[in-house]
């Protein structure tokens, strides 16, 4: 049974990805069943993850649910803020110029380069011996 308040959208960074619902609430954020301040110890990746809230002035206005699997604590941190700025606007579609005017609607697609055969990682070769 779907709620007809509740809006979805995924994000996604380097190797995580993160589904994003918004209903409307008095701005609880949970992030895999813990709360977002527990679940992200940085203060500077908490203020990642509201930052397109604030520009829209609706940091209150809803109670947001994530799931986020994969990648490390950035790659997480982007993927849930892409989600949330898209989960935004299926909201209400005139926010659009402001979430895009500061690339918060923009996919970093920016990846791990993968590891070539005879090289210790993606460009990094063993040491070279003359003799």
């Amino acid at each position: 049974m779907e709620n007809t308040n509740t809006f979805y959208a995924t994000g996604k960074r380097k190797s995580s990805i993160a589904k994003v619902w918004l209903t409307p609430g008095n701005g609880r954020f949970i992030v895999n069943n813990k709360d977002m301040n527990e679940y992200f110890v940085q203060d500077t990746v908490r203020d990642m993850l509201t930052a397109p809230l604030s520009l829209v002035e609706k940091k209150d206005a809803f109670d947001i649910k994530i799931t986020v699997l994969g990648g490390g604590v950035s790659g997480q941190a982007g993927a849930i803020t892409l989600g949330l700025s898209r989960a935004l606007l299926l909201v209400d579609p005139d926010l659009r110029g402001i979430l895009k005017d500061y690339g918060y609607l923009t996919r970093d697609s920016r990846m791990k380069e993968r590891k070539k055969y005879g090289k210790k990682g993606a460009r990094a070769s063993y040491q070279f011996s003359k003799r």
